[in-house]
């Protein structure tokens, strides 16, 4: 005769179809966890302030005023038709772009003298200390530095003059004609070592066997130079220079503690621009709508970033 079977006995089988389902829901939202705290503080420090510019910028009177009206685009129309907005833009292209060609050039350059075994060990180590040095300085720093070597009576209107390149005291930051130049030389110094320093691990990285066979089937010092090295170090380029180029576009301490965006708005910038809006004339809704055109020139170039990474 059949006995008959538990209710507990009966539903083991569902428990632990249940039991293993819980198991795999906790072990999928582990991760999350862990990367939680990190995600919150995102959100607090970036994302949330992100979207209270976004909603100021579509305010007339933000922050100053305790009811500010909704204005819509107004302040987006305001901003393109300021023409220091439009010369902001320019000044800040042509300062990152030229920025970014020669911190590619000079770091490049140093890159392949400190790689090559045709320079004593040594003098490379203390090359490399010397190369590296610019990095190691604050914003603040290199503006003081630069403002002393270019200064009317400085160091390099003095070996100028005695070189007999110039008759007279150039007044490199305080001229409209230099001084964006100037400005766009000093951070061309300043940003250099990091090209430097990737591309010499680049260059470490390639198999020397690629230059031994190219040198067997005849391929001379260029040849291997164009078709082994450019090649190689290219996805590091790329990347190095899409970064550059965000981080340039947004520089902010080096031309305020140089020229604060003058004389006559010479090197007036989107940053300094900004910054006048919102703490000198006291528009923070003008200043809001700046900073979110900045965001999508920004975000613009970070997408060309991120997609060449997935490609790599």
């Amino acid at each position: 005769m059949d006995r008959p079977i538990p209710a507990m006995v009966a539903a083991q089988p569902e428990l632990r179809k249940k039991g293993k389902l819980h198991y795999k829901v906790l072990r999928r939202l582990v991760p999350y966890l862990y990367v939680s705290p990190a995600t919150l503080l995102l959100v607090l420090l970036m994302l949330f302030p992100m979207i209270m510019v976004f909603r100021y910028s579509l305010m007339d009177g933000a922050i100053m005023k305790k009811n500010a009206a909704f204005a819509g685009l107004q302040n987006y129309l305001t901003i393109f038709e300021d023409p220091v907005f439009w010369q902001s833009v320019i000044q800040t292209l042509y300062f990152t772009v030229m920025s970014v060609v020669f911190h590619f050039i000079i770091g490049l350059a140093f890159a392949l003298l400190l790689n090559t075994n045709r320079v004593d060990p040594f003098i490379r180590s203390i090359l490399r200390v010397l190369y590296i040095l610019p990095w190691l300085f604050t914003a603040v720093i290199i503006a003081i530095i630069w403002r002393l070597l270019l200064d009317p009576n400085g160091v390099v209107n003095s070996i100028l003059m005695a070189l007999h390149i110039v008759n007279f005291k150039v007044e490199w930051f305080s001229s409209t004609s230099t001084a964006i130049h100037a400005l766009t030389f000093a951070n061309i110094w300043a940003g250099y070592p990091l090209y430097m320093v990737s591309l010499l691990a680049g260059l470490q990285g390639i198999p020397k066997e690629l230059y031994e066979a190219a040198g067997i089937d005849g391929a001379n010092s260029f040849e291997k130079f164009w078709h082994i090295t450019i090649p190689q170090l290219t996805p590091i380029i790329i990347s190095i220079a899409l970064l550059d180029f965000i981080w340039t576009m947004q520089v902010f301490p080096l031309v305020w503690m140089t020229t604060g965006g003058g004389p006559i708005y010479s090197t007036e910038v989107l940053s300094t621009f900004t910054y006048k809006l919102a703490f000198s004339r006291y528009e923070f809704s003008l200043a809001s709508a700046s900073a979110i055109i900045i965001l999508i020139m920004s975000m613009s170039v970070t997408y060309f970033y991120i997609k060449h990474q997935r490609q790599r």
